[in-house]
């Protein structure tokens, strides 16, 4: 199994990505993302920059395959997508295509992750990639990578799963990447940096319409590679938030939580479900709801958010409020603030395809005595002892 990630390790290096890679790299980019390539606009210069290395690191794992018995198959990305997808929905479950060509592994129809490269070796293996260009993103960085192992492990069968990172920059010292590096399964790959590529390019070529699709003799759909093991995350979903429920409302509380058992560790947003009207009350009463500064009573709560949800992260167990506003179709996320309570984050909009659709089925299952014990037992949400009333 670790043959082929072997063999890049050794092999990767020798393969420069030259001018006829990176201009075929193009292909996989917008027409407006690839105009943004040499945009003075900083921030979309980057981003556009960060989609074209991804497809160059692509294409040139692409090339690379045709040297080596050792990887099978290529999981066709980008432009090599399918031109329809399926949009999500309920009850999806296993790998999709998003509509640029995105690798997305879902859940009930939510993206549970997204991955830049699928390989299969020559044993039908599976590895998975990360591409990036900067240092920047690392914070949880390995905590992604660990999820993704497990995810795919559980899908494929797999006990382990092999991982590459290919890189435009030096990211050997990190203290991130020297311990992913200490597993054998996992290899950094290593390229000269972005702006050295751009500089086997003008910004004249991006006016050329570079060819959508190619063929390729070790290119595969994520249909060719459907999960190995029956996957229904709103089974595993609903089995893990039984288990929570049942540990907070036992004798033994929360310290069952986190305790191992049989449920795969894969499922890590649990939705409790909407909230009573007293329980509501009781929410607000213990734990205030704070919007950009404003408090909010039971009252205003009720008149603007026709659904109040209680979740809940895994494995931090951090609990999070998702509130459905009346006159908009979105929901705004609470998180525990410092101070005690819940302050707002961020929204969640349709743009979150499966994800809104599951909170939109959500329906008031929760009473206040059940609500007030499962927030009781997650102390991120509580006020600290020398906490003061004033929002950080």
């Amino acid at each position: 199994m670790l043959q082929m990630i072997s063999w890049l390790g050794k092999n990767f290096s020798s393969l420069q990505p030259t001018r006829a890679i990176i201009m075929r790299a193009l292909r996989h980019l917008r027409p407006a993302d690839r105009k943004k390539l040499f945009s003075e606009d900083i921030p979309e210069m980057r981003t556009a920059e960060g989609r074209w290395f991804e497809a160059i690191a692509y294409e040139m794992i692409l090339d690379l395959s045709l040297q080596t018995d050792l990887i099978l198959s290529v999981v066709a990305r980008g432009a090599d997508g399918p031109s329809k997808v399926r949009r999500a929905k309920l009850g999806q479950n296993g790998l999709f295509y998003s509509n640029i060509g995105d690798i997305k592994v879902r859940g009930n129809g939510q993206d549970l992750a997204e991955v830049d490269l699928v390989l299969v070796d020559h044993t039908g293996a599976l590895t998975f990639g990360e591409i990036i260009t900067s240092p920047a993103d690392l914070k949880e960085f390995e905590a992604e990578i660990r999820y993704k192992k497990q995810l795919f492990g559980y899908l494929y069968g797999q006990p382990t799963v092999p991982f590459l990172l290919i890189s435009s920059v030096d990211i050997s010292r990190t203290a991130v990447v020297r311990r992913l590096l200490r597993e054998p399964d996992n290899v950094l790959l290593t390229t000269p940096t972005c702006e050295n590529l751009k500089a086997l390019i003008r910004p004249r070529d991006l006016k050329r319409s570079p060819p959508r699709k190619i063929r390729h003799e070790k290119l595969i759909s994520i249909d060719d590679i459907p999960p190995r093991r029956p996957f229904d995350y709103k089974k595993l979903h609903d089995e893990r938030m039984q288990s929570i429920i049942a540990a907070v409302t036992s004798k033994k509380g929360v310290g069952e939580l986190g305790a191992p058992d049989e449920i795969p560790p894969i499922v890590k947003k649990v939705l409790f479900g909407g909230l009573y009207p007293s329980a509501v009350r009781m929410l607000d009463a213990r734990y205030p709801i704070r919007i950009k500064g404003k408090t909010y009573d039971p009252d205003a709560i009720q008149s603007q958010f026709s659904k109040v949800v209680l979740a809940v992260n895994i494995p931090e167990y951090r609990p999070i409020i998702y509130l459905r506003t009346r006159n908009k179709k979105e929901y705004l996320k609470m998180v525990p603030s410092r101070t005690g309570g819940f302050k707002f984050e961020s929204r969640r909009t349709p743009h979150m395809a499966g994800f809104f659709l599951w909170l939109e089925s959500i329906r008031p299952s929760l009473g206040a005595e059940l609500t007030r014990e499962l927030l009781d037992a997650f102390p991120a949400v509580h006020v600290p002892e020398n906490g003061s009333n004033g929002e950080p």
